[in-house]
């Protein structure tokens, strides 16, 4: 399982995911243009001192990332549109794409997914933090095809 964040804005969340992907061994991928620079203090925060552990790379544009894509099925998410994220039937291997969290994944790129995946929230809410989302839906990834740590567990054990 790997994460993609196309085009992110906001530094903590970023720094948030970093870290989620450390402890999970997960592979990051940034895909530019970012809203914030590498060395952004509130990024370097938000991943405290995990950021040797992550697995980073850091694509100049969706294309770039697309054409080099080796793994399995890319599902995008979506605040309002698709199949609720634990209705998806993961696969080792897939990535999961989550977009820029003013504005989503554009159409372009949403029409080179396998699929869409949302969290279902109220109405009331226009969306949840990005970070949130990603812990969702990683989660959720990770508990159908037992792909969490190896020698460290899953939620609930210790």
């Amino acid at each position: 399982m790997e994460v993609i964040l196309f085009e992110p804005e906001i530094p903590p969340n970023t720094g948030n995911i970093a870290r989620l992907c450390a402890a999970l061994g997960l592979r990051l991928h940034l895909i530019e243009p970012l809203g914030f620079k590498l060395d952004d203090r509130h990024l370097r925060r938000a991943g405290l001192d995990y950021w040797p552990a992550v697995d980073l790379a850091v694509w100049p544009a969706w294309p770039a990332f697309k054409d080099s894509w080796g793994g399995g099925r890319l599902w995008g998410t979506s605040a309002r549109a698709g199949r609720v994220y634990v209705e998806a039937d993961f696969a080792a291997g897939d990535g999961l794409v989550f977009g820029p969290e003013t504005r989503g994944l554009p159409v372009a790129v949403k029409s080179e997914l396998h699929g869409l995946l949302r969290v279902p929230i109220r109405p009331v809410v226009r969306s949840i933090n990005l970070a949130t989302c990603v812990g969702l839906v990683v989660g959720e990834a990770l508990r159908q095809t037992g792909g969490w740590a190896a020698g460290e567990g899953g939620p609930g054990e210790g």
